[in-house]
């Protein structure tokens, strides 16, 4: 009996120590989840159930930090259909946030929410609920963002919103409320949206600081003294960070300019032209129109919202819509030849990467066919594009996040900024990866696809450390680069005259030097000696008519012994890549092979390269520079 009362001690322990979620169950909140949970239709993929944890496994669950209590409910787009079930979430009594936003949620708005006290941001838009809105806001005293845009509320606002002293996003945008408008006097709002109502009279002065398109579709008139479209509004939701800033008017629809006055008026009026604009598109669509569910067209990709012309293809799991980017949390992550990239966090913790596109010379559907075409690129060594957005004025692709950085941030940083330092290993695996996803490109589209734009910046590490590349096919959007201002000449073919014509063998020369990049550790243009400026092709292939390439290595890779031969075929490769005459150089499938080949060698499946040390004596090449060597090798 004793030894068996041991046993059940160190099980408890065992579940106090380890498991410390398993003692704070939320249980009562649980039940209230499993309840909705089981009365309203909704996407299989809910993996909510009694046995898991519904702090730890529950997807779109979020809890308190003893995990006592739930503290946000985030269901976008999960296939909710119908009224939502009485007495479940308003059990929640200590829910903090609730976005439910882009579902089929129908019916009035559920009154029993008022019952959530501590309430701060309630995301409820593009879902069908119908009927007026509650008459007391107060009981929400705590709220800070409330979104109920696109839906099916009529009738009047109530005028207890002005109750809310810490509003600061305030969106009733494309329904059909009407009536006068109430004098909401709400010093801490930053973000308005009344457009597309039926909503009549005069603008309360309160309200004149909003530019006019937050007015616009309705039957008011805004009083003298309005701010101009241009005053530049905070986005909603948007927190002031060390690191970035919201993905506003400067991120995304303005021109990012470090901080300058003239920029953010530039900026400003940018954002407001695409908002008027929607709004008068929407000014003239039906009700019923607005609603329409998610919709694949004949051309591939799927559209969540056809007036805000954010566009994702059919296999993405992404679900937020252009509004949500505005509101995102962003910083710059580079400047690029083609636009500027950020990183967008959205309300629901999804980080995606957004391309702004500059200099785009060609129309909308010539846009839309090249997207089609690199959407449809599918390849575990190729960074997927799962949206697009175009206007007249913007154009912006969304991609995955890779938080490791690019290659070319990696092999040319300073030390201590935390990127992963690129072992031999490492760098053979980006060689490889980068090989067989522009192999892949180049089988495209009938093999008539290019990448156009391939260097070390454009190529980032997937989950299992091998390359990715990404920015496929975009120069044939461009203006034409003059040759000697673009920002890729270290990596441009010396047949290149025009950027918008990309072809394999010009990616096949941008690869080789890559490869070189890989193998010395040096940019394709830099400076030695005082301010010498070096190519890196013409002194990697000086050095070889030397016959002594020790010094063309990285000083890193000395550290690792017994990959002298590897170094010198990869070396090889590069150099066939980089040949001035296009016919010259090899195929990328290739390429792959040969690449493949030298990692067998490298990591003991092939041959050896023997005992050699790389801190032995120089090694001695002369066939390189030789005809011993030729494309005929591959």
């Amino acid at each position: 009996m004793m030894k068996n009362c041991f046993i059940l001690l160190e099980i408890m322990l065992f579940i106090a120590i380890i498991l410390p979620g398993a003692l704070t169950e939320p249980v009562e909140d649980k039940q209230a989840l499993l309840d909705f949970f089981h009365n309203i239709p909704h996407s299989p993929s809910l993996n909510w159930n009694e046995s898991s944890s519904v702090c730890r496994g529950w997807a779109g669950v979020f809890c308190n930090s003893d995990e006592s209590r739930v503290v946000a409910i985030r269901l976008p787009a999960t296939g909710l259909l119908g009224p939502i079930p009485v007495n479940t979430l308003s059990r929640l009594s200590a829910l903090e946030t609730l976005s439910l936003r882009l579902n089929r949620i129908s019916g009035p708005f559920p009154s029993d929410l008022s019952q959530l006290e501590n309430l701060s941001s309630l995301y409820l838009q593009y879902n069908e609920f119908s009927g007026p809105l509650p008459l007391d806001f107060s009981v929400w005293r705590n709220l800070s963002v409330l979104d109920l845009s696109n839906n099916l509320f009529n009738g009047s606002i109530p005028s207890s919103i002005s109750n809310l002293t810490h509003l600061t996003v305030l969106n009733l945008a494309n329904n059909s409320l009407s009536g006068e408008f109430p004098d909401l006097d709400i010093p801490s709002l930053q973000w308005l949206d009344l457009s597309n109502n039926s909503l009549t009279g005069n603008v309360p002065h309160s309200l004149t600081r909003f530019p006019s398109w937050v007015f616009s579709n309705n039957n008011i008139t805004v009083e003298h003294g309005a701010i101009p479209p241009s005053f530049p509004l905070q986005p909603p939701g948007s927190r002031p960070t060390r690191k970035g800033k919201g993905l506003n008017e400067s991120a995304i629809l303005g021109v990012a300019i470090g901080g300058s006055v003239v920029g953010l008026i530039l900026v400003a009026v940018l954002l407001t032209a695409c908002w008027l604009k929607r709004g008068k598109e929407n000014g003239s669509s039906t009700m019923e129109s607005k609603k329409k569910e998610t919709s694949v067209n004949k051309r591939g990709f799927e559209s969540q919202e056809q007036k805000n012309n954010l566009n994702f293809f059919m296999d993405s799991n992404l679900a937020f819509d252009l509004e949500d980017l505005l509101r995102a949390s962003a910083e710059v992550l580079g400047k690029g030849t083609f636009g500027v990239s950020y990183k967008a966090t959205l309300e629901d913790s999804t980080i995606v990467v957004v391309k702004r596109l500059n200099q785009v010379t060609v129309g909308k559907r010539e846009f839309e066919q090249q997207m089609e075409l690199i959407g449809n690129i599918k390849h575990e060594h190729v960074v997927s594009l799962r949206a697009y957005y175009y206007s007249k004025d913007e154009k912006l692709m969304v991609y995955d996040y890779y938080g490791q950085g690019s290659v070319s941030a990696m092999l040319h940083s300073k030390e201590g900024n935390g990127l992963p330092l690129l072992d031999w290993d490492s760098r053979m695996k980006i060689a490889i990866g980068t090989a067989r996803g522009l192999a892949h490109i180049h089988t495209e589209n009938g093999g008539k696809c290019s990448h156009g734009n391939v260097r070390a910046s454009n190529i980032f590490l997937n989950s299992k450390g091998y390359g990715c590349v990404s920015d496929v096919g975009l120069s044939v959007l461009m203006n034409s680069i003059p040759v000697p201002a673009t920002r890729t000449v270290g990596y441009r073919a010396p047949e290149v005259t025009d950027t918008r014509r990309a072809s394999e063998a010009a990616d096949v020369y941008s690869f080789g030097v890559v490869l070189l990049e890989l193998l010395t550790g040096k940019c394709p243009i830099h400076v030695e000696g005082g301010n010498e400026v070096v190519n890196l092709v013409r002194w990697v292939k000086s050095v070889v008519r030397e016959e002594w390439t020790a010094e063309v290595f990285d000083v890193e890779l000395l550290r690792y012994p017994n990959i002298e031969e590897e170094m010198v075929e990869m070396l090889q490769i590069g150099l066939s890549c980089v040949a001035k005459m296009p016919e010259e150089r090899p195929k990328m499938m290739d390429i792959v092979s040969k690449i493949e080949q030298v990692w067998r060698m490298s990591t003991g499946t092939g041959q050896s390269s023997g005992s050699r040390s790389a801190h032995s004596t120089p090694v001695r090449v002369m066939e390189i520079g030789s005809s011993s060597y030729s494309h005929s090798n591959f």
